[in-house]
């Protein structure tokens, strides 16, 4: 066999191995797009960077050991907050939040002082209370109900968004909350930051109990904590 023929058979065997790379490529699924949750459209009302941030916000809390510890103390107003290394479910959310400049303990009393026969009723109280309220999870519900969007709770993983608040009802009827990360376990659930016990985790707990509520809450000009 020439030379010239030796380099046209080559050529031939290098464009047909390129063509079954494209194809095999094309074919197999990403580990990015089996990893990583659905993208909000850009007609919804929160955007993916402001998911991402409260998203970065929670994972980040993840990195703090934090005692469980849901006794009643007194707080500062605005901006309270319990001791730093305690804390139970709500705390997350409310730490995640703070992190994009949202106070929950200002809006929630704000709310509740101008509607508290709206919000549940279950804790004996004739008025707000500062230093609670925006810690339990049913005012929190009520809240994101009022002023956020109150999503369909549903059996399948995909309707579930970074970012978005999720409720459920425990064993002895203990409230729960949680938010949803960017990142999804190995069976294609999302995975939750919350708080159960053990401090702030990363875990595959989203159909681990009986939903709730599934909600989505953001404010675009809330100004930043100084």
């Amino acid at each position: 066999m020439c030379r010239d023929e030796r380099i046209i058979r080559w050529r031939f065997l290098q464009a047909l191995l390129m063509s079954l790379v494209v194809v095999t490529f094309t074919l197999a699924p990403t580990v990015s797009q089996s990893q990583s949750a659905p993208e909000y459209t850009a007609n919804e009302a929160t955007s993916p960077s402001t998911a991402a941030a409260l998203v970065a916000a929670a994972i980040e809390r993840t990195t703090h050991s934090i005692r469980y510890d849901g006794s009643y103390r007194r707080i500062g107003y605005p901006g309270g907050d319990v001791p730093a290394d305690t804390g139970v479910c709500t705390d997350v959310v409310i730490r995640s939040y703070r992190g994009l400049g949202i106070d929950l303990q200002k809006h929630v009393h704000e709310d509740m002082r101008a509607n508290f026969a709206d919000y549940p009723q279950n804790w004996g109280l004739s008025r707000p209370d500062t230093n609670i309220d925006h810690r339990r999870v049913p005012n929190l519900r009520r809240f994101f109900e009022r002023h956020g969007q109150s999503l369909s709770v549903s059996d399948r993983a995909v309707d579930y968004r970074p970012g978005d608040l999720v409720t459920w009802i425990l064993p002895a009827n203990l409230p729960h909350i949680g938010i949803v990360s960017g990142r999804l376990s190995g069976s294609g659930n999302p995975l939750i930051v919350h708080n159960i016990g053990a401090g702030p985790q990363l875990e595959d707990v989203l159909f681990s109990y009986p939903i709730s509520g599934h909600y989505r809450y953001f404010v675009n000009d809330s100004p930043r904590q100084q």
